[in-house]
């Protein structure tokens, strides 16, 4: 008999309780469990004699004991959905009056939502969530649109790229190759020789080397497109060196199809040291004309990253003779240092070989270092200056006197 209620009782927790709380059966459960247990005792003990009692109201405290520790645990979740799907039901119901609610929640967010202490904390809370949301679709569609644009930018690249594969472009540019190479060619044996001087690798780093040999190249390539080119020179050059490993980068196969002179020679033992100017900054020699006959050279270095005068330094320590652009004849400087990059020194040599004319020559000097030319009487130049620099400076008047004085003497 205690066998058979064990075994009842086991049923009854396994399949019955959870079935009875899933449907809403709590008040029928016990009369079941009466009846299963009286039949089952039926069933299985015939023997038993009639005069034997059940105590069922016994029975009936252990059922409804491990009843509620049974129910207390499925219960107990079924709350906190229900609570849950209100806090939803909520929210839409806000979401169709109108008010700031955001399209997707978490649960985490509802939890917190329902924790707020009052209504208007509630309100505040999904406004945020709202604003945040909107925030995340905006940026979601500007990268979009941005995408599109770069899309839409390399579709048209593609197709220019198509057209300029045409049979007439292809012949086209071959041609005007040819032509270019062939202007360099007569450069080597009739043009003016240009020196590049590359001995300034150790006083670079790598990434200011790769600079200079970026600017070099598109020298390298106005200089092959210009009416009269220069014949460069590479002095100075070292093998299996950081320019070298840089230049090749660049170029790859084309670098050995180069129709320049690369030597490892200092350029005082090809030309003579009377023909040799170096073009430096920090020179006190001011250039006044482009000279035919000499021989003009470069130092291959980015400016911004060494001492001032090591280019000066090293040209007379040569015994050279040295010259600096006349920028402050001719511009109105404005701000920064007055050295240039190596294509812009490319393009300035270029125009004054081809046409004399500093003020055209000068256009490639960027405009962010220089007000304007200098066109106007001195006088009218002083006011001009004095209303620029008492505006930027403040104070320091009589110093910026003294320096207009050096810059522009009395004629």
């Amino acid at each position: 008999m205690q066998s058979a209620n064990m075994l009842l009782r086991r049923i009854v927790r396994s399949s019955v309780l959870p079935f009875a709380t899933q449907h809403g059966m709590k008040k029928d459960l016990f009369p079941l469990s009466r009846t299963l247990s009286l039949s089952l005792c039926l069933t299985q003990d015939k023997s038993c004699e009639p005069s034997e009692k059940l105590d069922l109201d016994e029975w009936k405290k252990v059922m409804k004991s491990g009843f509620q520790e049974e129910v207390s645990e499925v219960v107990s979740e079924p709350k906190e959905l229900s609570s849950l799907a209100a806090a939803r039901e909520t929210l839409e119901m806000w979401r169709l009056a109108g008010r700031a609610v955001p399209e997707n929640i978490s649960e985490e967010q509802l939890k917190t939502f329902m924790e707020c202490p009052s209504k208007s904390a509630k309100k505040k809370y999904l406004k945020y969530l709202h604003l945040r949301e909107l925030h995340k679709k905006n940026e979601k569609r500007k990268m979009d649109e941005k995408r599109e644009r770069r899309l839409e930018a390399q579709d048209q690249a593609s197709k220019t790229d198509e057209t300029k594969k045409g049979s007439f472009m292809c012949l086209w540019s071959r041609t005007m190759d040819k032509a270019y190479n062939w202007r360099a060619a007569q450069s080597m044996i009739f043009g003016q020789p240009l020196v590049f001087d590359m001995s300034y690798e150790k006083e670079m780093s790598v990434r200011e080397v790769s600079n200079t040999v970026r600017q070099i190249v598109m020298s390298e390539s106005s200089n092959r497109r210009s009416v009269d080119p220069f014949h460069i020179h590479f002095c100075n050059f070292k093998d299996d060196s950081l320019y070298h490993r840089e230049f090749i980068k660049n170029y790859r196969e084309a670098w050995d199809k180069l129709l320049i002179t690369v030597t490892d020679q200092c350029y005082t033992e090809i030309f003579p040291k009377d023909k040799l100017i170096y073009l430096t900054a920090d020179s006190p020699n001011v250039m006044k004309t482009f000279d035919h006959d000499k021989i003009y050279i470069v130092g291959s270095m980015v400016d911004r990253s060494i001492k001032t005068g090591v280019s000066l330094a090293r040209a007379k320590r040569l015994g050279l003779e040295t010259a600096a652009l006349p920028l402050e004849k001719y511009l109105l400087w404005s701000t920064g240092a007055k050295n240039l990059t190596l294509d812009q020194m490319m393009h300035i040599l270029l125009t004054l070989k081809d046409t004399a004319d500093w003020k055209k020559a000068l256009e490639f000097v960027p405009k962010r270092k220089y007000c304007g030319f200098v066109n106007k009487p001195v006088k009218e130049l002083k006011k001009t200056l004095d209303l620029i620099n008492t505006l930027k400076l403040g104070k320091g008047r009589e110093k910026v006197e003294k320096q207009f004085a050096k810059n522009y003497p009395k004629r």
